[in-house]
């Protein structure tokens, strides 16, 4: 497995994350099966949010992994909050942030989260209080690392000025058929297309500027979750090139799609949702491919892309 040193945090996560949304439908069996499949493959990062299955998530995961004989410093669990769906909210406050990950470390049944991600920005957000909720989180031991969740330069600009810790993750949507992240960067100043279009200030720049690593949340998906690009018809000509590339280095088409993310020298973790071993195991297979500069625009352009 490829790992990710990350400046002033985490020194040996996995280059692909499992991402444990989906986990709540599984017994507790099931997740101690995933999380094992995942284990072997050499992925030790485990990604969790308090409105997954409205903790449910997190519960199953507690539940499991006692059952899968590894020790708790042997894996990196993160969790994101403020969001909260059943109050139709999103909210930073400095109480909710501390109850929320408290109930977090009883639902996983763990001392401390290796990582906290505030979870899409609260839009009433006062940064003081966001910064007295991580110094308390960090004097307890409760939280190791921080981060944020969909948050642009000048939100992060805002949090930095209060907040001590560093900000160490950013967990954004990423994926070759969602490319906006980086699509802006080729387009500037192109009026022939929307892509030329700013929708985040740089953050992709940001990022790679202030040392905080992107987690590609949705690296399969196209549009909101409408579903996943790999063997979709809608997607002929990036099924192709996936399918060209991926025989040459003997692995899958998805394994390719994630390699795209790996391959990009800002050194992005790529989140995978599968609740399914044998997939999780063909999807980590990315991390042994190391595209080429051609390879990956041919991946690139095969997506809908052109060269201005």
């Amino acid at each position: 497995m490829k790992m990710i040193h990350v400046v002033n945090g985490p020194q040996n996560a996995s280059a692909i994350i499992l991402g444990c949304m989906r986990m709540p439908a599984l017994s507790v069996e099931a997740a101690a099966e995933v999380i094992r499949a995942a284990a072997e493959e050499g992925v030790n990062f485990f990604d969790h949010a308090t409105c997954y299955g409205d903790g449910e998530a997190e519960t199953r995961f507690g539940d499991a992994f006692p059952l899968t004989g590894l020790k708790r410093e042997e894996v990196l669990i993160q969790s994101k909050c403020g969001l909260h769906f059943d109050r139709q909210e999103f909210d930073w406050s400095r109480d909710d942030i501390i109850t929320s990950a408290e109930a977090s470390l009883r639902r996983l049944k763990t001392d401390y989260l290796d990582v906290l991600l505030l979870h899409r920005p609260d839009l009433l957000f006062d940064p003081e209080e966001v910064a007295e909720a991580f110094d308390r989180l960090a004097a307890d031991g409760k939280v190791r690392h921080f981060g944020v969740s969909n948050v642009n330069p000048g939100q992060l600009e805002l949090l930095k000025k209060y907040v001590r810790q560093p900000l160490v993750f950013n967990q954004l949507q990423f994926s070759l058929e969602q490319s906006q992240l980086i699509d802006n960067g080729l387009y500037v100043n192109n009026l022939t297309t929307e892509r030329s279009i700013n929708r985040d200030n740089g953050l992709l720049d940001y990022c790679r500027l202030h040392d905080i690593t992107i987690q590609a949340w949705s690296p399969l998906q196209f549009g909101m979750f409408k579903g996943c690009f790999v063997d979709h018809p809608d997607f002929p000509e990036l099924n192709k090139a996936l399918a060209e590339v991926g025989e040459k280095y003997g692995v899958s088409k998805t394994a390719v799609a994630i390699a795209w993310i790996l391959r990009h020298p800002a050194k992005m973790q790529a989140i995978a949702g599968t609740m399914n071993p044998a997939h999780l195991r063909d999807l980590c297979a990315a991390a042994k491919v190391n595209l080429t500069h051609r390879e990956w625009y041919q991946l690139y352009l095969a997506s809908g892309k052109f060269l201005p």
